[in-house]
């Protein structure tokens, strides 16, 4: 057995044994959060679940505690994102308390504490060769491409992040990432992201 693969053994027992200390330590500032978004918008559900795309692009359903109210237009169509977000969801998101129900991924081996993060399955299907490359590991809640690049993520920099992050996985590597990501939502004054495009429209204008 090489040192990856033992390195790889290693990053999933510290996954197993990780994720149920996190949720259980997590879980008076998560009751806390699942309050206030049912306040503010009862009639929805509180966990928000989407298809996401994994390890060799496999499908899984990722959980996130909801961060936006589903508020629609005249037409019945949502609004936009920006819209829906409210100050409250932007908090949510600034210290990750929505990514706490990702531990269950974890547990289930359909993420990592560190990798890439899972993408919507219609933007893998367009991915090139290159492109396909960050799907050969596990999606992680934090990684490489998230503690370098959280306020104007693009694309071409995320694939090249992510990609980094396969072609020179380590232990280290992934310590270094889980330290900086600490200090990130803990002592980093973040912004939410400004906007960038979609896969899609990322795809077109190529």
């Amino acid at each position: 057995m090489n040192d990856k693969k033992i390195q790889k053994i290693i990053k999933r027992t510290i996954d197993i044994i990780l994720a149920p200390i996190i949720l259980i330590c997590a879980s008076p500032l998560f009751v806390i959060a699942m309050i206030i978004v049912k306040f503010n918008s009862p009639e929805s559900p509180l966990i928000f679940k989407q298809m996401r795309s994994g390890y060799k692009s496999k499908l899984f359903t990722m959980y996130k505690l909801r961060t936006m109210i589903n508020e629609e237009d005249a037409n019945g169509d949502l609004l936009p994102d920006s819209q829906r977000l409210k100050t409250w969801g932007k908090i949510i998101r600034k210290t990750s308390i929505d990514e706490i129900p990702q531990m269950i991924n974890i547990l289930k081996g359909e993420m990592s504490l560190i990798g890439p993060r899972p993408i919507l399955p219609s933007y893998v299907e367009k991915f090139d060769d290159y492109q396909l490359r960050r799907q050969d590991v596990l999606p992680g809640i934090s990684g490489w491409q998230t503690v370098n690049e959280w306020e104007t993520p693009t694309w071409e920099k995320t694939f090249e992040y992510d990609i980094y992050y396969v072609d020179n996985f380590s232990l280290w590597l992934d310590i270094k990432i889980f330290f900086r990501t600490i200090y990130m939502v803990f002592f980093m004054n973040r912004t939410t992201a400004e906007y960038r495009p979609t896969f899609d429209e990322y795809y077109e204008a190529k």
